[in-house]
């Protein structure tokens, strides 16, 4: 989640080595959990940190890691994101993602933010934000995010084991971009992080 507080934007102060941490089945289950239980890097509120025993995850499953074809949309323009506070993401469709799901033909806007790309480092992030069948219930009502970057050809390996929550759904301190209705996936998506549920 490299970039998750680019687009969730609330500045934290402080800066701590990352304590070991090494719950998950995977490296990017590992790697979330020990930034989510790290003070200096973590969105939880202070009394969420304390009881932290980590997130939960659907289980690693490599049939959610898709090779999609970047369909790109070369001429569209930059426009108002509406996020969970009043502030405005400006963003544009870089591209369509086509790929095929448990054998059905999906499809997915990815983004280009106008604000990071002119960032040393981020020009060539991109923003996968979708919303499915599981969302609301297994997994957070607002949808979830994927990261990305521009490729070298017209392919994209999208790996929904690596969808994790916007910020706001663990604080509403933060100002995250809501996903649009048109990256709504007909299918349950059984990969990333769950809803979050405090103990």
């Amino acid at each position: 989640m490299k970039y998750a507080i680019m687009l969730c934007v609330f500045v934290i102060a402080g800066c701590q080595n990352k304590k070991q941490y090494n719950l998950g089945e995977t490296d990017f289950q590992r790697k979330l959990n020990a930034e989510y239980k790290d003070a200096s890097t973590s969105p939880l509120k202070d009394e969420d940190i304390k009881t932290f025993n980590g997130l939960e995850f659907f289980p690693f499953d490599s049939s959610y890691i898709v090779t999609a074809t970047l369909e790109l949309t070369p001429n569209s323009e930059f426009v108002p994101m509406k996020t969970t506070t009043s502030r405005i993401s400006h963003k544009r469709i870089y591209g369509v993602l086509h790929f095929v799901l448990h054998g059905k033909k999906m499809e997915l806007n990815i983004y280009q933010d106008k604000d990071l790309m002119t960032q040393e480092g981020l020009e060539d992030y991109l923003f996968l934000p979708f919303l499915d069948e599981t969302s609301g219930e297994e997994s957070y009502g607002g949808g979830r995010y994927i990261d990305a970057e521009i490729p070298e050809g017209n392919t994209m390996i999208i790996d929904f084991n690596k969808a994790y929550n916007p910020y706001c759904a663990y604080n509403d301190k933060y100002s995250c971009p809501i996903v649009p209705r048109e990256n709504y996936l007909r299918t349950r998506i059984e990969a990333g992080v769950k809803v979050f549920k405090k103990y």
